[in-house]
C-alpha cells in the first residue's frame, strides 16, 4: 500500500505508533513503537524496550504482539493489523506471520532506520539473498533422536494445533 492509499484512520492509527516511539525515546527506550488494532480498536501497544529490559527480542512489534495476545486469550491475531512507527526488522515481520495478523501497516522504513543508525541490512539481506552469508553460522547437527520431540507432539492426543 503507498502513502496516499491509507486512510485517516490508518494515518492515525501510524501516528499514534510514531508518538509512543517518540515518548519510548524520553523514557530510555528506543525509538520504535507499535499497536495491534482489531476492529478499530487499539488491542494493545508496545515500545523498543531491547536496553531498558536486555532484551534482544523486545523490538516494539514483539512487545505489542505479546500484549495483544494476553488481552485476547489467544495466540492467533487474525482479524487483527500490526501498526508501526518503522519497517518491521525480519525478527518482527517473522513474529508478526506466526501471529498471523492480517496486514502490517509502517511509517518510516529500513533506509530511515539505517540513517539512525539501526542498520539492519544485514539481516534483510540473509533473508532476501540466499548466496548472502549470514553474520551468525547455523548449522545442522546430526543426532540420531533428531525427531524424539516430533514424534511426543504428533503422538500427543489433546495438543493445540499452531
Amino acid at each position: 500500500m503507498s502513502v496516499d492509499a491509507a486512510t485517516s484512520v490508518e494515518q492515525a492509527w501510524v501516528a499514534r505508533a510514531i508518538e509512543l516511539a517518540t515518548e519510548n525515546v524520553a523514557a530510555g527506550g528506543g525509538p520504535f513503537g507499535a499497536l495491534v488494532v482489531r476492529d478499530g480498536e487499539v488491542i494493545a501497544t508496545g515500545t523498543n524496550r531491547v536496553t531498558v529490559d536486555l532484551d534482544p527480542t523486545a523490538h516494539a512489534e514483539v512487545t505489542a504482539i505479546r500484549a495483544a495476545c494476553r488481552a485476547l486469550g489467544t495466540f492467533k491475531l487474525d482479524g487483527c493489523v500490526l501498526v508501526t512507527s518503522c519497517e518491521p526488522c525480519p525478527m518482527c515481520l517473522a513474529s508478526a506471520l506466526w501471529a498471523r495478523v492480517d496486514r502490517v501497516l509502517f511509517a518510516a522504513d529500513r533506509d530511515d532506520a539505517a540513517d539512525a543508525g539501526f542498520d539492519d541490512r544485514a539481516f534483510y539481506d540473509v533473508f532476501e539473498d540466499p548466496r548472502t552469508e549470514s553474520p551468525t553460522p547455523v548449522e545442522r547437527v546430526a543426532v540420531p533422536n533428531r525427531n524424539q520431540a516430533f514424534d511426543a507432539w504428533r503422538a500427543k492426543p489433546d495438543r493445540v494445533e499452531y
